[in-house]
């Protein structure tokens, strides 16, 4: 096999080499992706239907080797263990653009790998993976209906870049990933600096500008390459089967599609399938037995009936309005001992969200290979418990759609952050019902759990999704789409924001791409759903309380010199350790000089910073301390009036006349006040009861 290789030209010095026929040469298809010294190698293979199966078994994963960055991995192994986080969310962008382009009824199992070999730490690698994974395909014998091109969109200083390097992406007020063919759009995912829906408008108008090169690119790789596609047998009902079953059903089915509740939807659905069963089995069972799968095409058939309703009757499952929201309720303050909490339910969906505060030490830390922030102070986690759907499943590890869903609203949250926020916020949303944009739900309760702990967030952050449905020649769009119009419509477009503009978003189609004035008013579709929504919320609270959470650690800044460090944390960690052990404070030390302090209580915090202050300070001549008494002699007293500094106070200076006896004033232990009048040359300090008294 030949090599074969082409250049695309991305503009702002920026381009992407794709090189096929050198590597990984018995998969289906290779390719090695290039950006900068970033490379990602892409590998997809495929093998015959598994026996039984009634689903596409597409399986994409993404692996970063810490060898590509030049680093060896931590830990007792010393090998990449279970994937990250990162490369959870770059295997789920890989999948979603490239899932609509295969064949109707193709059900032969295919893998999708890609695995980065190279990184520069500045050309990120996950659009690499998503166009690579296209090109890979068009130059296989897999059946596919590509070309699909990838790429990432930045905005600095009012200019769109493509493909922005990390350094390019700090300044930028947009990060949009975004994947089609020419003219339409098949996934979008990321965050914005409350931009507006005209913002994201253009910035994927700019991202179609280069899709274009890039289809064109791996169209033409492909045609040199030449290698001619595989030969399957479609998975689809034998004709006239469908036939008979539409026939039977007649239209009872659409009117078990809406205007009832779920459940009893679903059993009115249930008793038809049946009915269904019961007349038809024995006239197509085959002669060797085989029963005819009623399974396969009663989802068809359903599938047909959910989407005649809307697209000829206007009609929704549960009877709502084409631009209708579900029934919403909000409530703040619903657990007693936590930092803040909320309760946000939309129809059936029910989000439970928690909002913690902590220190600077309970961060998020990262082994980063890529580039980006080692350190994440901003932590949303999303979790899915299957007794959310009325279902009975396993538990185990997180699942990807969980740490896909937390992902997009941890984005979305974070435009309304506020900036140098001291504390580590986390916020856990924990779903008790699902049945439609959960993720949405989570967005919303987390802005009011966030507002109940006193968090001074910039503004509530509001999300929704639209679905469509889509006919020969109509296209309806629906605002708050319920778990099946998700499934059975074609698309899922969520989009959260504040009342000034976007703050993350993420399309998921499942046809092969939806033009960019569709897209524009899908983004207008929603800005007016959550306008409503916000009502809502406001009228549940309306702004972050005035203070943080009494539950929440209390939290002071002190700077000391840098040289100060080593005396405050002491040999070994001796002396912050102390501190820490005597007021049950955390105490966070950056390499500034700046300390913060954190604990339960106003006392433990005031015990802490003079603690802090003692181990690093000096004694200033003119300034009143309080002190303990160490020592008593006969000619007067010293006093510990900082951790680790004593002074000495001459009987002269314990009172404002003649005292006899040191013991007629203090004891050892007694705690007094006292003022620094004097510290020699050899750093001896001389303090006075009696001046910090004539002062007070």
């Amino acid at each position: 096999m030949s090599i074969e290789n082409c250049t695309i030209d991305l503009g702002n010095g920026h381009e992407i080499q794709i090189e096929t026929g050198k590597m990984a040469l018995l998969a289906n298809g290779s390719v090695t992706v290039r950006q900068g010294d970033t490379v990602v190698l892409v590998c997809v293979c495929s093998a015959a239907p598994r026996e039984g199966i009634d689903f596409f078994p597409l399986s994409v994963e993404y692996r970063e080797r810490f060898a590509a960055a030049g680093k060896i991995p931590g830990g007792f192994f010393k090998r990449e263990g279970h994937p990250t986080e990162k490369e959870i969310l770059t295997a789920r962008m890989t999948d979603r653009p490239i899932r609509p382009l295969f064949p109707e009824g193709f059900m032969n199992e295919v893998q999708v790998v890609s695995t980065l070999l190279s990184c520069d730490g500045e050309n990120e690698a996950d659009v690499l993976s998503i166009f690579g994974a296209a090109a890979a395909l068009m130059v296989s014998d897999i059946p596919f209906l590509g070309a699909v091109g990838a790429c990432r969109v930045g905005r600095v200083d009012g200019q769109f870049i493509a493909n922005p390097t990390n350094s390019e992406m700090e300044k930028s007020d947009i990060d949009l990933v975004y994947a089609g063919i020419p003219g339409k759009a098949i996934m979008i995912e990321g965050r914005a600096s409350e931009i507006s829906e005209e913002d994201l408008r253009d910035a994927m108008v700019f991202a179609d500008s280069i899709i274009v090169k890039e289809c064109e690119a791996i169209t033409e790789l492909a045609k040199r390459v030449n290698k001619p596609k595989k030969e399957y047998t479609p998975y689809l009902p034998q004709p006239e089967f469908l036939a008979a079953c539409e026939e039977f059903i007649g239209d009872r089915l659409r009117k078990a599609c809406t205007g009832a509740a779920k459940l009893e939807r679903q059993a009115q659905q249930d008793a038809l399938k049946q009915e269904l069963k019961d007349a038809l089995t024995e006239k197509f069972t085959a002669e060797d037995g085989t029963a005819p799968n009623f399974d396969l095409v009663w989802e068809i058939m359903l599938e047909k009936a959910i989407r005649a309703n809307v697209l000829e009757d206007g009609l929704r499952q549960d009877g709502r309005k084409i631009d209708e929201i579900r029934p919403i309720s909000c409530e703040v303050g619903v657990l007693p001992r936590v930092h803040g909490s909320a309760l946000f339910k939309r129809g059936d969906t029910q989000a439970l969200v928690i909002a913690t505060l902590g220190s600077s030490s309970d961060e998020q830390e990262y082994d980063v290979i890529t580039g980006g922030p080692a350190k994440k102070s901003f932590i949303l986690h999303y979790n899915f418990p299957a007794f959310s759907t009325g279902e009975v499943g396993r538990y185990g590890s997180t699942g990807r759609r969980e740490i896909g869903h937390g992902a997009l609203a941890e984005r979305s949250i974070y435009g309304a952050m506020p900036k140098d926020f001291p504390y580590t916020t986390r916020v856990v949303s924990e779903i008790l019902g699902s049945n439609g944009s959960s993720s949405m739900a989570t967005v919303c309760g987390s802005s009011l759990a966030l507002m109940d702990a006193g968090v001074p967030i910039s503004d509530a952050v509001v999300g929704i999704s639209v679905g469509l449905v889509t006919g020969t020649d109509k296209r309806v769009f629906l605002t708050d789409i319920l778990g099946s119009e998700d499934h059975y419509g074609d698309m899922d477009f969520k989009v959260a924001g504040t009342s000034k503009g976007i703050t993350g978003f993420q399309l998921d189609l499942k046809i092969a791409g939806l033009d960019l004035p569709g897209m524009y008013e899908a983004l207008l579709t929603n800005k007016a759903a959550r306008a409503k929504i916000r009502q809502i919320m406001n009228d549940c609270i309306a702004a972050p309380r005035p203070e943080l959470s009494p539950n929440a650690p209390q939290m002071i800044v002190v700077k000391i010199n840098p040289d100060k460090i080593g005396a405050l944390i002491g040999p070994g960690g001796k002396n912050i350790r102390g501190i820490t052990d005597t007021t049950g404070a955390k105490i966070d030390v950056e390499e500034d000089g700046t300390v913060k302090i954190f604990a339960l209580s106003a006392q433990a915090l005031a015990d802490a910073k003079y603690m802090v202050e003692g181990s690093t300070g000096e004694a200033e001549i003119g300034k009143i301390y309080k002190g303990i008494v160490k020592t008593i002699k006969d000619f007067g007293c010293f006093v510990e009036f900082m951790p680790g500094i004593e002074g000495m106070v001459h009987i002269s200076e314990l009172a404002d006349y003649r005292v006899k006896n040191v013991e007629e004033i203090c004891k050892i232990g007694d705690q007094i006040t006292v003022k620094v009048i004097d510290i020699d040359d050899r750093g001896r300090i001389r303090l006075s009861r009696k001046a910090a008294l004539a002062e007070m």
